[in-house]
């Protein structure tokens, strides 16, 4: 299989979990690359995810460092093969290449948690805060950026309807869903499809009231915590004006699963959110 310039997020990760499996092997890439009986450069180039694999390579490669965990072998394995077109490929000329990343990111994912203080999760805005909020970046958008953005943000939307939906749970704080933008009619658009969505069966939505009392962890800071099929494969997507930027290390995962479980117990449970948010609409 020839190489790639341009490797999916996916092909990327598997690349970084090889090469954390051999390390933890306590092997450098040179004697990997020669137990296996290719080039060194051909493993720096799987390790990166610009050469593809096959399944039973990476089981070839798991047992050669004396990795036990079977779930997490056939999870790096199902990672396999040669790149598969997605929809968010078409945008790959017309926005950054962070976008099309997270549109993946949540494609793969076996669930979201998501976190966020100002900001509506674009996974649950409706099309007139989408374009408001996307029509405020800075510096300011041509007209024809804003249209490849808001259709980006609203195809993402499909993974909440599909047949197999993914599960997903927003932790929002009162200071976003207090933000109008586009104006009250937008604000109240906006706070109508919140309580619409949260009747969802794969859709929960918890709230922080500015009256909670107290601080919570992760003030100020919207992040994604995507799943994984297996707890090692999990990543945090923190939110970022270029668009997708990527936490895996098992470091950081660990910290911010205890950051959204705190989060999560700071907040109403899923009932008397969904109360609050209409209590907000009524106001308007």
């Amino acid at each position: 299989m020839p190489p790639t310039n341009s490797p999916t997020l996916r092909q990327r990760r598997l690349g970084t979990e090889l090469r954390k499996l051999r390390e933890r092997a306590g092997l450098s890439s040179t004697a990997a690359a020669a137990r296996f009986g290719f080039q060194q450069t051909r493993m720096s180039m799987i390790e990166a995810g610009r050469y593809a694999v096959s399944a039973d390579r990476v089981r070839v490669m798991a047992r050669s460092y004396s990795c036990l965990d079977d779930k997490l072998v056939d999870a790096l394995a199902a990672m396999t093969g040669r790149r598969k077109r997605g929809w968010w490929d078409e945008y790959r000329e017309h926005l950054p290449v962070g976008f099309a990343d997270l549109a993946e990111l949540e494609h793969h994912a076996c669930g979201i948690r998501a976190c966020l203080v100002i900001h509506i999760p674009g996974l649950l805005q409706t099309l007139d805060h989408a374009r408001a909020v996307i029509q405020g970046a800075a510096p300011p958008l041509h007209a024809f950026e804003v249209e490849h953005r808001l259709s980006h943000r609203m195809k993402r939307q499909a993974i909440l309807y599909s047949d197999n939906p993914v599960p997903y749970t927003a932790t929002i704080h009162e200071a976003a869903l207090r933000m109008e933008f586009g104006g009250t009619a937008t604000a109240r658009g906006q706070l109508k499809h919140l309580i619409e969505m949260s009747e969802m069966g794969n859709v929960t939505i918890r709230v922080i009231p500015f009256a909670g009392g107290g601080t919570f962890p992760g003030t100020g800071q919207s992040f994604d915590y995507v799943l994984g099929p297996v707890q090692q494969l999990d990543t945090v997507q923190l939110d970022a004006a270029p668009g997708c930027q990527c936490a895996d290390a098992d470091a950081e995962l660990a910290k911010y699963r205890a950051v959204v479980d705190r989060m999560e117990l700071s907040s109403l449970d899923p009932a008397k959110s969904r109360d609050f948010i209409h209590g907000l609409l009524r106001s308007l």
